[in-house]
């Protein structure tokens, strides 16, 4: 995580030199996801850094007032530590009631990327831009649907981020309304959405995720990993949006903590060629860090989402390591860990965690 330093503004702190996107009306889309034939916001050639700007929706929605100053301000915020663009978005009227909620930054054109190869974003560095941030239960999705809330109202709680006696960042949460902190977790900052246009006319909603990635939320996406998407449309059109400070897998309430990050990320392309045979006929994301690969799958039904992943997980395996799918499907159910992603977001998530190193061990005879 990039070093927290206050409040970081839209064109501050941006190196010199840094190819630099900043989140504005002029370069992002509220609730909708990028399509065919969108125009970029930047294009920048494979190889390429850049810095991103992006912005959470909490704070900005109608059941919040639509007027994150004054949101912000019953919870003590300061009307100055309240990002700029929050309540540029909130009063442009860019978003429907039918549509998401997210704000999403882009499209970014890589050029020279073409459906069939692969879009690799190296995930280099996420650094908060607020020291607070909002975990939402609204809507009728979360994981007790029908339970919680317990009102009629949505329900949003703040949490202030703080150093604990050792010194490490937390986000921390009252016991009671009204009471002292009593738990105080790790941040982990990630980006929920992730993903390439869709080879479509009509922009897609930014709730469910899908083969072009979009609203992933898998929170082992952070700095230090790389995600690889199918590549739909010519430019691939990359974005980025719904940022997180942290996570639990399955996001059960609907949101995790939800806060604006700037992220800096590096575009990269993986011809179809040497795609497949590096990872098969991948059909969806595939996330990767030093220890792990992590195949995705995704669908409305749970169950099917957990099919998928498996199939995408043998797949992966008898591509890169020449298993036979029985005996992939065999190392799976002995050493590979199955995570449920999120269960909010219309399409349900199932990624798994393939050790790497499990195949460069020297058996010793």
């Amino acid at each position: 995580m990039g070093e927290y330093a206050g409040v970081l503004r839209r064109g501050e702190g941006v190196p010199e030199g840094a190819t630099y996107l900043p989140v504005s009306t002029d370069t992002a889309l509220w609730g909708r996801l990028p399509a065919r034939g969108d125009a970029p916001a930047l294009t920048v050639d494979p190889g390429a850094t850049v810095v991103v700007d992006t912005l959470s929706h909490e704070g900005l929605l109608p059941d919040q007032g639509s007027d994150p100053v004054r949101f912000f301000a019953g919870h003590g915020v300061s009307a100055d530590a309240v990002l700029a663009e929050a309540s540029e978005f909130a009063e442009s009227g860019a978003r429907s009631a039918d549509d998401g909620p997210h704000v999403v930054t882009g499209p970014i054109e890589v050029r020279g990327a073409r459906p069939g190869d692969l879009l690799v974003v190296d995930l280099l560095e996420f650094t908060p831009r607020v020291p607070y941030g909002v975990i939402s239960n609204r809507h009728g999705r979360g994981a007790l649907a029908g339970e919680m809330p317990v009102g009629p109202d949505g329900v949003s709680v703040f949490s202030e981020l703080g150093r604990d006696t050792a010194g490490q960042w937390r986000g921390w949460l009252l016991g009671r309304e009204g009471g002292p902190p009593v738990a105080g977790f790790p941040l982990a900052p990630f980006m929920g959405i992730i993903g390439v246009a869709t080879d479509t006319d009509e922009r897609a909603h930014s709730v469910p995720p899908g083969a072009h990635g979009g609203n992933l939320d898998i929170k082992e996406l952070v700095a230090g990993t790389r995600l690889y998407l199918p590549v739909q449309v010519p430019g691939a059109l990359a974005y980025l949006g719904d940022p997180h400070f942290a996570q639990g897998d399955g996001e059960v309430a609907l949101t995790a903590l939800e806060a604006s990050l700037r992220a800096t990320v590096r575009f990269d392309v993986v011809p179809e060629r040497e795609a497949a045979r590096a990872f098969g006929a991948l059909a969806g994301p595939l996330g990767e860090s030093a220890d792990y690969l992590i195949p995705t799958g995704l669908d409305a039904d749970l169950d099917e989402a957990m099919r998928a992943c498996v199939r995408q997980a043998v797949a992966i395996l008898s591509a890169r390591y020449g298993m036979e799918a029985h005996l992939a499907y065999a190392y799976l159910s002995a050493a590979t860990d199955f995570r449920i992603s999120q269960v909010v977001d219309l399409v349900q998530g199932v990624h798994a965690m393939i050790r790497v190193s499990d195949f460069a061990a020297v058996r010793d005879d």
